[in-house]
């Protein structure tokens, strides 16, 4: 996945927008004002930073070397992935959608509705 694929699909994703809370290069994508994924999308290699569910995220990091728990944040719920071409395309992209949706539970209804997601 390439920096322009990662950022194209997180953008595709109903109710999200890109911000830049803490540089110019790290691109925060939302929904609702809630983080969901985190990249520099410039760095090489390229990576990004997932919510998880706790169990899952250990899961995944015993089973794959480009899964890391999360850089700078709760380790207990994001993961750091590593996109250097180990793990699928389609994984990667359902890792991504896993965080959305992570988020999206834990907002309020009236926001979940708005979202078309009860």
């Amino acid at each position: 996945m390439t920096p322009g694929e990662l950022r194209a699909f997180c953008l595709e994703l109903n109710g999200t927008a890109e911000e830049f809370p803490f540089t110019p290069e790290h691109s925060v994508f939302k929904v609702c004002g809630k983080m969901f994924a985190l990249s520099a999308l410039e760095e090489q290699p390229l990576t990004v930073s997932l919510k998880c569910e706790p169990d899952l995220a250990v899961q995944l990091r015993a089973e794959h070397p480009a899964i890391v728990p999360g850089y700078h944040l709760n380790k207990r719920h994001w993961n750091t992935v590593t996109l250097d071409g180990s793990l699928p395309d389609r994984m990667v992209r359902e890792m991504i959608e896993d965080s959305y949706d992570l988020v999206v539970a834990g907002l309020p209804k009236a926001e979940r509705l708005r979202l078309d997601r009860p």
